[in-house]
């Protein structure tokens, strides 16, 4: 997804502080956010499910989006988490986050219900029918369920123009690289998954929506520059000493460690809504020495 024509490579998909009785802390929202885009983030979700979306209210997403775009709209992407497994839910939320100017909004397959690929073609027809909004399709079949496939997904991009983007999190390099051929060379091909970002772009793709970037984004960007830029061995490099980076912000449920993380890096984000939990000491202990092993606390 472009902002200000230039591509997005890398955009990270924030995590929600909160206050100690788990309401949204907005101040420490905004301060995130501005930290993020100065340290190598070129945008933002915001309310995905690394921002806790299934405990946040309507009320809560809209103040967020409105927040972050206050913050960094001028000079980031800010994408609202939109999605859900209610197709008319997901239209309303979706053309109110754009009235209030994000720059794109992120559409989740639905999870749960398991709609065959025809219900899944007219859950995301019926937004981009209605929604003047750059779109940004989220593959991610480990928790919904639901495997968006790449003829469906063609079609939608073939439909509507603003089916721009997908965020592929099958983990079926396959099935990215069809993508690619099937939804030609303008489609945006987003990685899912941190350490798949490096061999997702060797077979077409174009960056990463990513958790990791919370602690290491310059150098994901750098990563990503450099296998632009023909210097594989550079690129592979920097994969494999980030590896256990991207390995331990998934030692538990996503967003357990990464909010773990980002607290050590001196945020307030709080703890987490239920059902999640915070991280144990244990995996505290893991994260932090993971961290201090890539002096990057």
């Amino acid at each position: 997804m472009r902002f200000d024509g230039r591509l997005a490579r890398v955009i990270t998909a924030m995590i929600t502080p909160f206050a100690p009785d788990l309401s949204v802390d907005y101040a420490e929202a905004r301060r995130l956010a501005r930290h993020l885009v100065n340290s190598g983030s070129d945008g933002l979700v915001v309310c995905g499910t690394t921002g806790e979306s299934p405990t946040l209210s309507d009320s809560e997403k809209l103040r967020l989006f409105e927040a972050v775009l206050d913050e960094v709209g001028d000079d980031a992407l800010v994408v609202a988490g939109t999605g859900s497994n209610n197709t008319l839910h997901t239209l309303e939320l979706t053309q109110a986050a754009a009235r209030l100017g994000v720059h794109g909004a992120m559409l989740v397959t639905p999870y749960y219900n398991k709609p065959p690929q025809e219900g899944l073609y007219r859950h995301f027809a019926a937004v981009a029918d209605k929604v003047d909004l750059p779109l940004l399709i989220y593959n991610v079949p480990g928790r919904t369920g639901c495997n968006l496939l790449p003829d469906t997904l063609a079609r939608l991009a073939k439909d509507y123009p603003n089916v721009v983007a997908v965020k592929e999190a099958s983990g079926l390099l396959d099935q990215v690289a069809e993508i690619r051929t099937r939804c030609g060379p303008g489609f945006v091909i987003y990685s899912g998954d941190d350490n798949l970002t490096l061999p997702i772009m060797s077979v077409g793709g174009d960056g990463i929506v990513s958790v990791a970037s919370h602690i290491a984004g310059d150098e994901i960007q750098s990563m990503i520059r450099a296998f632009l830029a023909g210097d594989v061995a550079r690129a592979a490099a920097l994969h494999r000493r980030l590896l256990p980076l991207f390995k331990v912000m998934f030692v538990t449920t996503n967003p357990v460690p990464v909010k773990a993380a980002v607290a050590m890096r001196g945020f307030n984000v709080g703890g987490l809504r239920p059902p999640l939990v915070e991280a144990t000491e244990a995996e505290k202990a893991r994260i932090r020495e993971v961290m201090e092993s890539l002096d990057l606390l």
